[in-house]
């Protein structure tokens, strides 16, 4: 990320944890790109779990999908406050994103038996990445505005695994998972609509001036 308008605004970048663990990375010899393919990894076993759907396996997938953003939340420390930012940062900073993204989006819909609304989530979750880079490249500061951005989403999923669990022990059914396959799919949508709205609104201000 080139400064800091580009951020994603994150409450727990300021977190003594958070600053204890990228300071010790960026001692070492991990790199920024590293931690960003790691959060693959973490998204692939949660999806892995998620679409077995037992709930341990559930429970498992919430805890993959909170690695994952520990991962996306220190790659950005580790390459901005740890002063080890590449050329390729960028790159590794999207890209890993929408992956991790595709992989748990997907398998929830998988998991809760409608796959039509996890590849439909996982549409709307990219486009909401594409409006915001659409805006970056018009000269505008990226918009990360909700009300379904990536943290909303993977907060939605999380939540849904934790109370699929506990369904899957006493009702067996999978309502939960299926409520936030809507959720996701729908309010990634609007969330492209209130950033493109947004940009609109930036671009006429701007040029109108």
């Amino acid at each position: 990320m080139s400064n800091d308008s580009n951020r994603r605004p994150i409450a727990a970048r300021a977190s003594g944890w958070a600053r204890s663990i990228s300071a010790a990375l960026a001692r070492s010899s991990v790199t920024p790109n590293q931690i960003s393919v790691l959060s693959i990894v973490f998204a692939a076993l949660g999806a892995w779990l998620l679409w077995r759907a037992t709930p341990w396996a559930l429970v498992g997938a919430a805890v993959c999908i909170q690695l994952r953003l520990v991962c996306n939340l220190l790659d950005g420390m580790v390459a901005m406050e740890g002063g080890k930012k590449t050329p390729t940062g960028a790159l590794y900073n999207e890209f890993p994103d929408r992956i991790a993204d595709s992989l748990l989006i997907v398998a929830l819909g998988h998991a809760c038996g409608a796959p039509w609304l996890g590849w439909l989530g996982a549409l709307a979750a990219a486009l909401t990445a594409y409006v915001r880079l659409a805006g970056g490249s018009l000269g505008l500061p990226q918009d990360f505005r909700g009300p379904m951005a990536k943290q909303h989403r993977m907060a939605v999923l999380t939540l849904a695994c934790l109370l699929g669990a506990a369904e899957g022990v006493f009702a067996q059914t999978q309502w939960a998972l299926r409520i936030a396959a809507w959720v996701i799919a729908v309010g990634a949508l609007l969330t492209c609509i209130t950033r493109s709205r947004a940009i609109a609104t930036a671009l006429h201000t701007r040029d109108g001036a």
